[in-house]
């Protein structure tokens, strides 16, 4: 056992900021690849392969051969390739067919929300005042960040995926913090495979209809082949998002990191401004204060709730120490509970 310190912690919101910036990357790259065509199942589809394949070199070499811990965690590895991986893209992407990109977000983002209950009604213990603080601060502050105003249409449907993202939205942190013995890296990469070949078996009984013209886009100003953008997703907000959230959620425990994630928001208005134009207006400036101000309060409560036994504590505080030695003794098994 070894204990988290100061630096882990540092590492882990750097990691967790560069993480949503990656991820807020997505949108403006491959919005102009729909727009001309390309349907959300086969974006997501090529994403979700090209980040299981470049994925896959770092996360056998994480491995170090143990294919036996692979084996021992595959329940965890198959439960956050559907929910947080294939489960939470595909329900975002069916909710925004049907709702406003702003509301779509609002709805999938009280992930982190759905983390605080569910933590709550397993443990029975109630979060602390500052954690419930923080969590009103950083979900007002969203509110006014996605700008949600004027006449809505709040399609049923859509809202039922809105709320299956939200799902497993919540899916990835709480599997994703798990104090397994499988590296953050191999988790990631063998999550995407899962979450690849789920979405393709989605595709193959048309629930997610698959349209790929050969088409040319703008993307910042440049007239590209359809794969250019596709490439960038790939890389960027697939692979090495997931890859580099995975470790930030593993030194952060899964609160912290579910509301730190909620910065993604924030790179987005950001890139809009810098890549679009799109200034950000002064009811967004005062929301992405507030989302600030939430998550520094969640982090402070986070650390109460763990000693009041509200919140379990980061995976790296409970993993085992890097060189310790992890593989199963000949004729017996290795089991590695998950957090209570």
């Amino acid at each position: 056992m070894h204990v988290q310190g100061t630096g882990a912690r540092s590492a882990g919101v750097v990691a967790g900021l560069a993480a949503a910036l990656a991820f807020a990357t997505s949108g403006p790259v491959v919005k102009p690849l729909l727009a001309a065509g390309w349907s959300p199942g086969a974006a997501i589809l090529v994403r979700l392969t090209l980040g299981a394949v470049l994925l896959a070199g770092p996360a056998v070499l994480a491995l170090r051969g143990r294919w036996s811990v692979l084996r021992a965690d595959a329940a965890t590895v198959v439960g956050l390739g559907l929910l947080g991986v294939a489960g939470a893209s595909t329900s975002y992407f069916l909710a925004v067919d049907r709702l406003p990109v702003a509301v779509a977000l609002l709805v999938e983002y009280t992930g982190p929300l759905l983390l605080v209950l569910w933590s709550w009604l397993r443990t029975r213990q109630a979060p602390s005042r500052t954690t419930l603080a923080g969590a009103a601060l950083a979900m007002g502050g969203l509110v006014l960040v996605l700008d949600v105003t004027g006449s809505l249409r709040l399609d049923p449907l859509g809202l039922v995926f809105a709320l299956a993202a939200a799902v497993g939205n919540a899916a990835y942190f709480a599997l994703t913090a798990r104090p397994i013995a499988l590296p953050a890296v191999t988790l990631a990469g063998a999550a995407m495979v899962v979450g690849a070949a789920t979405v393709a078996l989605l595709a193959l009984v048309r629930v997610l209809p698959l349209e790929a013209p050969d088409v040319r886009v703008d993307v910042l100003g440049a007239r590209v082949h359809w794969a250019v953008p596709l490439a960038v997703v790939g890389v960027v907000p697939t692979a090495v998002a997931y890859g580099v959230s995975a470790v930030s959620v593993r030194l952060l425990g899964e609160r912290v990191a579910s509301f730190l994630a909620l910065s993604e928001v924030l790179f987005a208005v950001l890139l809009a401004w810098v890549l679009l134009g799109e200034a950000p207006r002064g009811v967004q400036v005062l929301g992405a204060a507030l989302v600030v101000a939430g998550v520094a309060t969640v982090r402070r409560g986070a650390d109460r709730d763990v000693v009041s036994g509200a919140a379990p504590p980061p995976a790296d505080v409970l993993a085992p120490a890097p060189d310790q030695d992890l593989d199963p003794p000949a004729g017996r098994a290795t089991t590695v509970s998950p957090r209570a």
